[in-house]
Formats: structure tokens, sequence, C-alpha cells
């Protein structure tokens, strides 16, 4: 076992012990809400191409896809529940990924898991598809992170080409130093509750 995945295995594992008693409390406020379903459930590319079912808290209205399919959440999203902007604002939306995490799935720090589906809407209104942008083929060859260098210093709203940039630099220089540090300042953004941020988050 690799120094990362004893790591992921040993952050995972205690996550799940130590965040169990806020899954109730979430739980409880997601149905008093609006009575919907707790969990969702979507497919996500994996190392190599592979897909997995990533679990998280919902946060947005039930059937939040219908009509429009697969889209990046956007700043006052009108599908984001008022439970579910907290949720996404501390990250406990992500929760249950500690799972994915704990499986072998996902890792702590890599590039953020997409989805196989989704697509990215240039300047000029043309949909393309995400494994055609530049930096998508070298961006699975190591497994999804639940944060990351992406996740942190880009902006919400710039390109996929752009956060993909952020993604390369990660995979160039990984370490397990470099992941600490990244997870401390994870830690750091829950805490203050700005992951939602357009801006800078920290």
């Amino acid at each position: 076992m690799s120094s990362k995945r004893a790591l992921d295995v040993l952050l995972s594992g205690a996550g799940l012990v130590v965040s169990s008693p806020l899954w109730a409390l979430v739980a409880l406020a997601i149905k008093i809400e609006d009575g919907g379903p707790v969990f969702y459930s979507q497919p996500r590319v994996g190392a190599g191409g592979q897909s997995f079912d990533a679990m998280k808290f919902r946060s947005m209205v039930p059937n939040a896809e219908q009509g429009v399919g697969p889209v990046q959440a956007v700043e006052h999203d009108p599908r984001v529940t008022r439970v579910g902007g907290l949720l996404r604002a501390t990250a406990m939306d992500e929760l249950p990924q500690l799972w994915n995490i704990f499986r072998g799935d996902m890792s702590f720090v890599g590039p953020r898991a997409l989805r196989p589906e989704e697509i990215e809407v240039d300047s000029r209104g043309a949909r393309i598809p995400l494994d055609a942008i530049p930096g998508f083929a070298e961006r699975i060859t190591v497994p999804p992170g639940l944060t990351g260098i992406a996740q942190i210093y880009a902006r919400r709203d710039v390109s996929r080409r752009q956060k993909f940039r952020f993604d390369r630099l990660y995979i160039r220089r990984r370490s397990l130093l470099l992941d600490v540090r990244l997870i401390l300042v994870s830690f750091w953004i829950t805490f203050r509750g700005t992951w939602e941020a357009r801006d800078r988050k920290y």
C-alpha cells in the first residue's frame, strides 16, 4: 500500500466515524425542508476512465436536472435548497464520499471527479464534451479527489480548460507533503464556509 493510499484509508476511516453524528442531523434537515431523498448518487469518471457511483447529500430540489441535464451549479442557482446552500458552502454535502475514498474509488486529493456525460459550453455557446478538452486524458491517470489544487485555487466560474491546467500541475508535482498541505487548507475553507465563493476561498 502506498503512503498516499494509507493516508486516504486512515483519514476517511476516521472521518466516517467522527462525522457519523452529523449524518443524522443533515438527513433530518433535508427531510424537514422538502421531504425528498437524503442522498443523491451520481456516476463519476475515476482513474483510467472507469466509472463509479459517488454518493452525496442532496443539496438541490428533487429532479433538479429534469429539462436541463447535467449542468454545473451557478451563483444563486434556484435549484439549490436552503439546507443545500449551507451544505455546499461547508462541503458537508460531500461527506458520503468519504466512503468512496475508503473503498478506493477516490483519493482525498486529486482532480475533481467529473460526470461521464458532462459538457462545457464555450463563449460562443458551443457544447464541448469534456474528453475533448486538452488535459482530460492526463487527469484521469490518477484517482479523482475530494479536494485539490483546482478545487482550492481556481475560481468557480473559470472554464474547464483552465481548471484542467491546475489538475495537470498537481499531477506533475504530487507528493504526500503537497497532499497534506491541500487537506489542511481544505479544512480551513470548510471551517470558514467559503467553498461556494466565486473568487478567493480562504
